[in-house]
């Protein structure tokens, strides 16, 4: 690939090199390139949060960060969520539990952003989590069960 580059970062914990062009997005590569599909494509303006990963705990929008910006980062996706092949993350138990996953597309970022607020802060008030969630945006559940979730696995992850 003529005017390409190659990008290192570490995805779920596993160190890759990438050859991409300097314009694709972060959200491209790890879709297109990496194969890892469950971080959604949606709106591709930073707006609905469908492609919401975390770049060194953080959360971040993968639609506009570029190659040179995750140089050297540590970049977490839903599919490095879960603890292993069979046990699932408290938040992602929770989400099917409170049924806070209707069409799905929203939940990735969802997942992602709600394990950011835990991770600063273990027992987020309704408002909080409100706060937190407010850039993922959902056209199915209402947030109500969302955040049903949110507080059903801090309770869990607090023991």
């Amino acid at each position: 690939m003529s005017d390409s580059i190659v990008v290192g970062f570490t995805v779920n914990g596993r160190r890759r090199e990438v050859l991409t062009k300097p314009h694709h997005t972060l959200l491209e590569i790890l879709r297109e390139d990496l194969g890892l599909t469950g971080t959604k494509h949606g709106c591709e303006l930073g707006e609905c949060g469908a492609c919401t990963v975390l770049v060194d705990g953080i959360p971040q929008l993968s639609c506009l960060l570029l190659p040179h910006q995750v140089e050297g980062k540590e970049i977490t996706t839903v599919e490095g969520l879960a603890k292993s092949g069979d046990e699932l993350h408290p938040l992602q138990e929770a989400f099917v539990e409170v049924g806070a996953v209707q069409c799905g597309y929203c939940t990735p970022g969802m997942l992602l952003t709600a394990k950011a607020l835990l991770d600063e802060n273990p027992a987020p008030s309704r408002q909080e989590i409100a706060e937190a969630l407010s850039g993922n945006i959902c056209r199915c559940t209402g947030y109500e069960s969302i955040t049903r979730a949110v507080e059903l696995a801090a309770r869990r992850m607090e023991v």
